[in-house]
C-alpha cells in the first residue's frame, strides 16, 4: 500500500511543482495589483474573473472528466475517436457560446457593475474563454498519458508570460486594469500554440455519435455539478459587491487570495487523484488505500492550515523596499480583512476532502448525484452569503464557503458509502478536527483580545503538533512511518 501512496505522492509532487511555481508566479500579481490598484479597481477585475470562472464550466460541460474516464481504460474505443469526438464537440459549442456572450455583452456588463468606459473588456473575456476551452482537452491528454513534466512546463510557461506582460503593460505602458486581460489573452494563446502539436496528432475529424452519447451521459452531470462548485467559489463576489461596494469586494478578494497556500496543496493533489482512482480501483486493497489517502490528506492539510493561520499576518505585513517604495505581500489598504484568512484556508481544506470523497460515485459511475450534492452546497452558500454579509461583513462569504464545502463533503460521503463502502478512519479524522477547533477558538480569543503575540502563536503550534503526535497515531503506526518514510520516498 505504501508503494501506491508513494506513486500518488510523486505524481502529486510533479504536478505540485508546476502548480506551486505557477500559482506563486500568479500570486505575485496580488501584491503587485494591491500596491498599484485601488480596492475599487481591483473589485472590477474580481467581478469579471468570477464571471469567467463560471463560464469556463459551461464551455467544457464535463467533457474533460468524460474524456479522462473513457480514454483511461473503461469503455475504451479507438484512440483517435476518443480525442476527436470530445474535441470537435467543445470546439463547435465554444464558437456558439462565444457568439452568445458577444451579443449579450451590454446586459452582462450591467450585471457585473462594470463602470462606463470599461465595457470593451468583455471582448477580451470572449476570446480568453474560447482559447482556454480549445486548449483544455490537450492538457487532459497529457494527464492521461502521465506526461506530468510536459504538463507542468506548459502551465508554468503560460503563467510566466502572463506575469511578465502584466508588469510591462502596467508599469511601462500604463494600461491599467486593461493590461490584466490583455496579458491573460496572450498567455492563453501561447498555451494553445504549445499544445497545437497534440491537437494535430490526435485530431482526425471523425465524430463517433455512439461515443459522444456515452461522453455526454457521463459528463453532462458535471456541468450543473461544476457550475454549482464554481458558484461556491465565486458567487460571493457579486453578492458582496451588491450588498456593499467595489472597495469592500477588493479588500475581500485580496485576503481571500491568501488562501492560495492551501489551494496549492489541494489542486496539486487533485491533478493526480482522478487518474489514480481509475488505475487503482480494480486492484486488491483499493478501498483500504483510499481510506488511508483521506486520513493523510487531512493530516497534511491540517498542519498547513494551523501554521498559515497563526503566522499569515506576520508574513503579510512584512515590508520591503522596492524602487524606493515600501511594498508588502498585499497593500496596507487591504490589511483590515486578514482575520478571514483562517476560515478561507479551512474552506479550501474541505474542498480537498470532498474531492477525495468523490471516489465512490466516480468508480461506480453515479455522477448523476453530483449535481444534487454540489447544488445543495451552492444553495447553502448563496443563502448564507445573503444572511451573513449584512451581519458580519467580509467574514460572511468566508463562512458561507466553508459551510457549503462541509455540506458537499457530507453529501459525497453518504452517497459514496451507499454504492462503494469504504471504512474511513473516522475516529482519527474526528480527533484531527477537534484539535483544529481547539486551536482555532484560542486563536480568535487572543486575536480579538489583542493578545495574539508571536510567542503565543508558537505555543499554539507546539500544542497542535503534540496533540497530533500523542493522540492521532498509535505507537506502531509512528514507528512504521518513521521506518518506511526514507525507504520509499528518498531511496531510488
Amino acid at each position: 500500500m505504501l508503494k501506491k501512496l508513494k506513486q500518488l505522492t510523486k505524481e502529486t509532487a510533479v504536478y505540485g511543482i508546476s502548480t506551486i511555481v505557477g500559482r506563486f508566479l500568479n500570486f505575485f500579481l496580488v501584491p503587485f495589483y494591491t500596491n498599484i490598484f485601488e480596492p475599487a479597481e481591483y473589485g472590477i477585475v474580481t467581478n469579471i474573473y468570477a464571471f469567467i470562472a463560471l463560464l469556463n464550466i459551461v464551455f467544457i460541460y464535463g467533457m474533460d472528466a468524460a474524456y479522462i474516464r473513457y480514454d483511461s481504460g473503461a469503455g475504451k474505443q479507438d484512440n483517435a475517436d476518443n480525442f476527436s469526438t470530445p474535441y470537435l464537440s467543445v470546439l463547435t459549442s465554444g464558437l456558439m457560446f462565444s457568439l452568445i456572450i458577444f451579443l449579450l455583452a451590454k446586459p452582462i456588463n450591467i450585471f457585473l457593475s462594470v463602470p462606463n468606459g470599461f465595457e470593451f473588456l468583455m471582448n477580451y473575456v470572449v476570446l480568453i474563454l474560447f482559447t482556454d476551452t480549445i486548449s483544455q482537452l490537450p492538457f487532459v491528454k497529457l494527464r492521461i498519458e502521465r506526461k506530468a513534466k510536459k504538463f507542468a512546463l506548459f502551465k508554468v510557461i503560460n503563467i510566466i508570460i502572463n506575469v511578465i506582460l502584466n508588469l510591462v503593460l502596467i508599469l511601462k505602458f500604463k494600461l491599467g486594469i486593461e493590461a490584466v486581460f490583455i496579458s491573460n489573452l496572450i498567455a492563453s494563446i501561447s498555451s494553445l500554440i504549445l499544445v497545437l502539436p497534440i491537437i494535430i496528432k490526435n485530431l482526425h475529424f471523425r465524430f463517433d455519435k455512439q461515443l459522444f452519447t456515452r461522453l455526454l451521459k457521463f459528463g453532462i452531470p458535471y456541468l450543473p455539478a461544476g457550475l454549482a462548485a464554481m458558484v461556491i467559489q465565486v458567487i460571493d463576489r457579486p453578492i458582496l459587491e451588491h450588498l456593499t461596494d467595489l472597495k469592500t469586494l477588493g479588500i475581500y478578494q485580496a485576503n481571500h487570495k491568501l488562501g492560495i497556500f492551501m489551494m496549492l496543496f489541494v489542486n496539486m493533489f487533485q491533478y493526480a487523484w482522478q487518474p489514480f482512482i481509475v488505475q487503482e480501483s480494480k486492484q486488491e486493497g483499493a478501498k483500504e488505500l483510499f481510506a488511508k489517502v483521506l486520513t493523510y490528506f487531512i493530516l497534511a492539510g491540517s498542519i498547513i492550515l494551523i501554521i498559515l493561520s497563526l503566522f499569515i499576518d506576520d508574513i503579510v505585513k512584512y515590508e520591503i523596499m522596492v524602487f524606493g517604495r515600501k511594498v508588502s505581500l498585499i497593500g496596507s489598504a487591504y490589511w483590515s480583512g486578514l482575520y478571514i484568512v483562517p476560515v478561507v484556508l479551512l474552506g479550501y481544506l474541505f474542498n480537498g476532502i470532498y474531492a477525495v470523497l468523490t471516489v465512490g460515485i466516480y468508480i461506480e459511475e453515479k455522477t448523476i448525484y453530483a449535481p444534487f450534492i454540489t447544488g445543495a452546497g451552492a444553495a447553502v452558500n448563496v443563502a448564507a452569503n445573503l444572511f451573513l454579509i449584512p451581519v458580519i461583513g467580509i467574514m460572511g462569504p468566508a463562512v458561507a464557503t466553508l459551510a457549503s464545502y462541509i455540506v458537499i463533503a457530507g453529501g459525497f460521503y453518504i452517497t459514496g458509502q451507499k454504492y462503494y463502502k469504504i471504512d474511513y478512519e473516522l475516529w482519527k479524522i474526528i480527533k484531527i478536527f477537534f484539535s483544529i477547533a481547539f486551536i482555532g477558538i484560542i486563536y480568535y480569543i487572543l486575536l480579538y483580545s489583542g493578545k495574539l503575540f508571536l510567542i503565543n502563536k508558537f505555543i499554539l503550534l507546539i500544542l497542535f503538533v503534540a496533540f497530533l503526535y500523542f493522540f492521532i497515531f498509535d505507537k506502531k503506526e509512528i514507528v512504521f512511518l518513521k521506518k518506511n518514510f526514507q525507504q520509499y520516498f528518498f531511496r531510488k
